[in-house]
């Protein structure tokens, strides 16, 4: 297995990618388009197996993949994204746009994308293969893990962690020092002012339904074996994990 270098820094990942495809052909890629030619990175095709498609913004789609240049999976589904991620085993690109704003001191990892207008402030981590919406904002010592959709305008306050697979929904205000569990799904407009379990689908306004419905996707995400990661991998995230300083 490919050993991956982890956590880099923002500006070294953008300073090595040249080229890209895209795994995916839909409309999240179709944005994904926008933020690489804004890049100045150059998209050598897009991958999808529906073959009634040839051309996505000017760029051919093809249906079979045996190159080993970067590609990003350019699918919205949480869940689909990991399943590709862990069959793939490809080298991952990451992309981010000149008008988000990321802290020199944040991480990213490998396969995430983060749209215009985002903010991602100082010691925060992201993981594999996440969305970063347009105009999200991460402040300080956040941590995302893997394969998490944060939609567009969604608010994290300090020190918040959210699990893997999570999607949070668009215009969603998470409260400091929050943790929700992985693969729980956070309604639009929502407010987030106490931890959320596994596997729970949370609205929140004026009033909350908390509901335990998404236990199979987790007993199904666990059935899949994630890349391994690395001491330095698990060094890092242990120590953002007990190192922070609460808000």
């Amino acid at each position: 297995m490919r050993d991956v270098q982890p956590w880099k820094h923002s500006t070294d990942i953008i300073k090595k990618i040249i080229t890209m495809y895209l795994y995916g052909a839909s409309g999240h890629a179709k944005v994904i388009i926008d933020l690489l030619e804004e890049c100045g990175i150059k998209i050598e095709g897009l991958i999808d197996d529906n073959k009634k498609l040839s051309c996505v913004n000017g760029y051919n789609v093809i249906h079979e993949f045996h190159d080993n240049a970067p590609l990003i999976i350019s699918i919205g589904s949480n869940r689909i994204r990991k399943i590709l991620a862990c069959k793939l085993q490809s080298i991952y690109g990451t992309a981010i746009h000149p008008k988000a704003i990321v802290s020199k001191r944040a991480k990213i990892q490998e396969g995430t994308v983060v749209m215009a207008g985002s903010i991602i402030q100082s010691d925060s981590a992201i993981g594999r293969h996440c969305i970063i919406n347009t105009g999200a904002s991460v402040d300080h010592e956040c941590i995302i893990e893997d394969y998490v959709h944060l939609s567009p305008h969604t608010t994290l306050c300090g020190n918040v962690h959210i699990g893997e697979g999570s999607w949070i929904g668009a215009g969603s205000t998470v409260i400091q020092g929050i943790n929700i569990g992985k693969w729980c799904v956070i309604g639009a407009g929502s407010i987030v002012s106490k931890d959320i379990p596994d596997g729970t689908l949370y609205v929140g306004n004026r009033q909350n339904i908390l509901r335990h419905c998404y236990q199979n996707i987790i007993d199904e995400m666990n059935s899949i074996d994630n890349p391994v990661k690395t001491k330095s991998d698990i060094t890092m995230l242990n120590s953002l994990k007990q190192g922070g300083v609460k808000a």
